[in-house]
């Protein structure tokens, strides 16, 4: 697996988000005009980086990172289809970590996730991020609903010596 800086491909990128399905984000299915439009007006750009998940010269994935000239980032990762469950999204939280946290000199990187997105839950686990909150009615999806969410967090300390620090969310009962 390979991650390369995203640079002018918006062919490439509007047919990963519209030939795929996007169950666990706000909006299932993305509209071509959209990502277009986005495109044009600098959202995958400004205060932000948008990486390919690469395997053999072929895209099977996104990373985009939020707030990127902030110390704590964000990130949204999107595997095709084709693609998940087969390890990338861990391969890619390992490389998000390295590259944030080597390169780019960031203090800490948080996730999100839907509660039901066991899947993902999974990919932040196994690559040693820490769950840190459960955020009842956090999530709101496109079609009105809302849904519990999950934080997640990954801290330079933990990755320098290669362990996960447990969180005190219990030590005082309030």
């Amino acid at each position: 697996m390979e991650i390369k800086l995203f640079e002018e491909e918006i062919d490439d990128l509007v047919h990963l988000l519209t030939q795929n399905r996007w169950l666990y984000h706000t909006n299932s299915y993305l509209k071509e005009e959209a990502i277009r439009a986005a495109y044009a007006e600098g959202y995958y750009q400004n205060n932000r980086e948008t990486h390919w998940i690469l395997e053999d010269g072929d895209r099977v994935g996104v990373i985009f990172i939020h707030d990127i000239n902030d110390t704590i980032p964000l990130f949204d990762l999107r595997l095709d289809a084709n693609y998940r469950g087969k390890g990338y999204g861990v391969k890619a939280l390992h490389w998000l970590q390295e590259y944030l946290f080597a390169e780019r000199k960031k203090i800490r990187i948080e996730g999100y996730t839907r509660v039901d997105n066991i899947g993902m839950r999974k990919c932040f686990s196994k690559a040693g991020f820490v769950k840190e909150g459960y955020l009842r009615n956090a999530w709101e999806n496109g079609d009105g609903t809302v849904t519990d969410s999950i934080v997640y967090g990954a801290i330079k300390d933990d990755w320098v010596v290669g362990k996960s620090t447990p969180i005190k969310i219990d030590e005082v009962s309030f």
